[in-house]
C-alpha cells in the first residue's frame, strides 16, 4: 500500500470562490495545465459529478483514468478514488478546504499506483510534484 502525498496552501480568496473553483471538476483543463480533457459520466442528484473520465499528462504520467467521486463530506472535503485507468492501479486522494477568513486553506491528498515497477522515491516526488503543481495553478487561478 502506497503512503499519502500531501501538500497546502493558502489563497488569498473567500471558501465559496476557492469551492467554486475546485469543485468544478469538468473545468479543471481551463487552469490546470495536467489535465488534457475532463468528461463527466454521472452526477449525483445536486448535478455534481460523481464518475469522470480524464486525460492526464502529469510529466512522466501520461494515463487516462476514471475518477468515482465522493461528495459526502461537502463542503469541506472532496474525495476521490480510482475507478479504472491504462497504467494506474490506484489514484485516490481529496481536497480539503478551511476557511481562515481572508485565507482560504487548501490541501489536497493523493495516493498513486502504477501497473509497472517504479521506485518508491519515484513516485513520491511525482505525487509531490503533481500536487505542488495543481496546488499552484489553482492559487494562480483564483488570485489573478
Amino acid at each position: 500500500m502506497s503512503s499519502v502525498s500531501t501538500s497546502t496552501v493558502s489563497i488569498t480568496a473567500s471558501v465559496d470562490e476557492v469551492r467554486a473553483v475546485l469543485f468544478d471538476i469538468a473545468s479543471y483543463p481551463s487552469w490546470s495545465t495536467s489535465f488534457k480533457s475532463v468528461t463527466v459520466l454521472a452526477s449525483d442528484g445536486q448535478g455534481r459529478p460523481t464518475q469522470v473520465s480524464m486525460s492526464v499528462d502529469a510529466g512522466a504520467l501520461k494515463d487516462k483514468p476514471t475518477l468515482n467521486y465522493d461528495w459526502s463530506a461537502y463542503p469541506d472535503r472532496l474525495d476521490f478514488s480510482l475507478e479504472d485507468a491504462d497504467l494506474l492501479t490506484q489514484m485516490s486522494g481529496g481536497y480539503i478546504v478551511k476557511d481562515n477568513g481572508d485565507e482560504t486553506e487548501v490541501t489536497f491528498e493523493l495516493t498513486v499506483a502504477l501497473s509497472m515497477p517504479v521506485p518508491d522515491i519515484m513516485r513520491t516526488k511525482a505525487e509531490k510534484s503533481t500536487i505542488d503543481l495543481a496546488l499552484k495553478q489553482l492559487k494562480e487561478k483564483l488570485e489573478n
